[in-house]
């Protein structure tokens, strides 16, 4: 007998917590179900959080079993993958083809991603040995979040397991489009500003100095522009060892900090409420939040367990704490709409379609509105972002480049030219 802990919810969607003493993870799962709960994540207890292969048994008198454990790193997939993954298998699906031999298809034919294929020949044998889809992708839930497990769960309760996969792979497809036109309009204003500041501490470090060093030599009074690079050069020199290091050790505090719950709730603040990209953080966490919701809801999965669901897929603790207020809202019969309105996180034009839609029994649909609505307004606030960063960093390099420039090149006119005195520094013909 093995130790397992199992992470489970139930109708309403609470969370619940324990351990069970049983054969293997199949029969966890099956003791699990039997409580009339859902299982998100089964564990073995002494698990060391450490990759493992699967371990084959074959007891005297019984039939070959699989015992699957569940790792806690698993290999990962990258969502892009998993999305053309979701879309395939429901094309497969949709195409009436039986489901273990679409995996298995699937699986012969994934050339990009191993721990998929690893993965899917789990799948394949889970389902084999009498287990459901949504089981079976429950055991991999560092790939498989609860949404995506959710939503295949509630398509096999309703017998439309082809419709839930292709408004899955939708959803994931729109998800990846709008974080994939995000990271493209950031890519090239970053990879400017970096180079930009590499060839500058570059120039700062090692030209400069050598131009001190002739001017030095020359004892002329150097132009204001000329003295101030020069002094900013010698700081950057004699400091930027000392300046490097706090500035690592800044990040990785900054990054310890935000693995707690205060940090993190911080920073999301400051994400939310920051100059320019604030209110692109804002309009993608609304979408997101839309977008989830309405999916969830719109496969059937129960209101209480959907918002629970979002909660944990936000991505943002300020607003994840805003659902939280909307789920113990709706628990006591209350409306969504209200603690939207209320949370000033939420605009009121979405707590109002909101309201409209469960007024209307049209809430899916509404809250798709409301992601379609906000991901136009991310689209522009993006191009619009990029179009003024460009000029302004522009102007910005000129001015620093051509100061840099200005400063060295001043003293060498003024010598070219002859207008320079030893010490005085004054014109001469």
């Amino acid at each position: 007998m093995s130790n397992f802990n199992y992470e489970a919810v139930d109708a309403g969607g609470l969370k619940i917590e324990g351990k069970l003493d049983v054969i293997d993870q199949n029969e966890a799962i099956r003791r699990v179900k039997e409580m009339g709960l859902f299982p998100v994540r089964i564990v073995e207890s002494r698990e060391r959080r450490r990759r493992q292969k699967f371990v084959e048994a074959k007891p005297a008198g019984r039939r070959k079993e699989i015992v699957i454990n569940i790792p806690y790193f698993s290999g990962r997939v990258k969502p892009s993958v998993l999305a053309i993954f979701t879309r395939q298998l429901a094309t497969l699906v949709e195409a009436g083809m039986p489901l273990l031999r679409g995996l298995r298809l699937l699986r012969e034919q994934e050339e990009e991603s191993a721990a998929l294929r690893k993965i899917l020949d789990e799948i394949a044998e889970q389902i084999e040995g009498g287990g459901s889809l949504s089981e079976a992708l429950a055991a991999h839930p560092r790939i498989f979040n609860s949404l995506y497990v959710n939503m295949v769960k509630a398509g096999e309760l309703s017998g439309a397991l082809e419709i839930t996969l292709r408004r899955l792979a939708d959803f994931m497809e729109k998800a990846q489009k709008i974080k994939g036109k995000v990271k493209a309009a950031m890519f090239y204003p970053v990879s400017v500003m970096v180079v930009a500041t590499g060839i500058v501490i570059l120039m700062m470090t090692y030209i400069i100095p050598r131009f001190r060093t002739l001017f030095d030599g020359l004892n002329m009074q150097l132009p204001w522009i000329t003295s101030f690079v020069l002094n900013i050069s010698t700081a950057i020199t004699a400091y930027f060892p000392m300046a490097a290091a706090a500035t690592a050790a800044l990040v990785v505090a900054l990054l310890l900090a935000m693995r707690t719950k205060r940090g993190r709730a911080v920073f999301d603040q400051i994400k939310l409420k920051a100059p320019v990209f604030g209110p692109i953080f804002r309009k993608l966490a609304i979408s997101r939040f839309a977008r989830t919701l309405g999916t969830l809801v719109a496969n059937g999965v129960p209101i209480l367990q959907a918002l629970n669901i979002v909660k944990e897929t936000t991505g943002n603790v300020v607003v994840g704490r805003v659902i939280s207020t909307v789920h113990d809202s709706v628990k006591e019969g209350e409306t969504i709409a209200a603690p939207l309105k209320a949370s000033r996180v939420f605009p009121a034009m979405v707590a109002g379609m909101v309201d409209i839609g469960e007024q209307t029994g049209a809430l899916p649909d509404m809250l798709m509105k409301v992601a379609d609505n906000y991901d136009d307004q991310v689209d522009n606030a993006v191009a619009s972002m990029t179009s003024l960063l460009e000029p302004v960093m522009i102007v910005f390099l000129a001015v620093v480049v051509g100061g840099i420039v200005m400063a060295v090149f001043l003293p060498i006119i003024r010598i070219a030219t002859g207008g320079f005195g030893g010490g005085g520094g004054q014109s001469g013909d």
